[in-house]
């Protein structure tokens, strides 16, 4: 009888550990379910072309900045923004130039890759410089592989609608994403001759209308809008299907981007209406620069601690 009783006990104790042993497996694998989606939810993954079509559709707006170098590239794809992009306004920025006119193919192609190795998320949008694809499609197709091969960036910008709808679609045939930008271009400065708000007249407004609808039926992932009356923008949001994306556009589009030197402050010469600066980062360096100017002249720098 104490035997018969052991051996229960024992089978109980066996079936009780086993049922532990399962409950716990499972609630170990919900954790690490529930570890991995936190770690690898909607805002960790890759931003694609048609995570940004998702965005659209749920009216999540887009966010995208400039960035020119690997350091640049790191921060701002920490920051969380969704694209960046590798802009000809570089040109301004970067090597002093009063228009996007003169950066060449090779420079572009430069800051790309340093802009490329620094980012994780964000999905790295590449300006095609002046010259590359106006006029001539093949040698925008050619233009247009060997930015992607030799940067690794994600798409293409190309300025311009009808006038330059065939380098378009030679490019989207190589399968390479494009983005459209309409409305006030850089590239085309010297024809406009401001920088003034473009499209403000109904014979241009209805050019641009028809043009974006051409980018988008070529194939457009996106399209940037520049410098253009609110309601035209929001006009233009509401009747194409891909994003649109503002720049002194209004808020009635699908995001926004600005050149990450002007809302940063590192540049103060530049103060259009739509410009907002979030920093001052211009007066932060010139402080800590005339400080580091001071110990060294008076010996301050280094001391003791700071040397070997």
């Amino acid at each position: 009888m104490g035997i018969l009783c052991a051996n229960r006990i024992k089978i109980f104790n066996e079936k009780k550990s086993k049922l532990w042993i399962e409950n716990n497996i499972y609630t170990f694998v919900a954790l690490i379910k529930k570890n991995y989606m936190s770690i690898h939810n909607e805002d960790s993954r890759r931003v694609t072309t048609q995570r940004l079509l998702e965005m659209k559709n749920r009216g999540e707006k887009i966010s995208m900045l400039t960035a020119y170098d690997f350091t640049m590239g790191r921060i701002v794809d920490q920051g969380g923004i969704d694209i960046i992009l590798v802009g000809d306004s570089a040109s301004n920025v970067m090597c002093g130039n009063t228009t996007t006119l003169p950066i060449t193919l090779d420079q572009m192609i430069f800051l790309a890759k340093s802009v490329v190795r620094g980012v994780k998320r964000a999905m790295v949008v590449v300006d095609m410089p002046f010259g590359s694809y106006q006029g001539n499609s093949k040698e925008a197709l050619s233009s247009a592989i060997r930015i992607m091969k030799e940067t690794h960036g994600d798409c293409l910008k190309l300025e311009g609608g009808e006038e330059i709808l065939e380098s378009v679609k030679r490019i989207l045939s190589a399968g390479i994403p494009v983005m459209g930008h309409l409305g006030l271009m850089p590239q085309s400065i010297n024809k406009y001759g401001s920088y003034a708000v473009r499209a403000k007249e109904d014979m241009e407004a209805e050019k641009l209308v028809r043009d974006a609808h051409l980018l988008e039926e070529a194939g457009c992932f996106a399209i940037v809008l520049e410098k253009i009356p609110a309601s035209l923008a929001q006009r233009v949001a509401s009747e194409l299907s891909i994003p649109v994306i503002g720049i002194g556009a209004g808020a009635g589009v699908d995001g926004q981007v600005l050149v990450l030197h002007d809302m940063i402050g590192l540049t103060q010469n530049f103060s259009p209406r739509f410009l907002r600066r979030y920093a001052n980062l211009q007066g932060i360096m010139n402080e800590a620069i005339e400080h580091y100017v001071a110990d060294v002249k008076s010996g301050d720098f280094p001391n003791a601690k700071e040397q070997y």
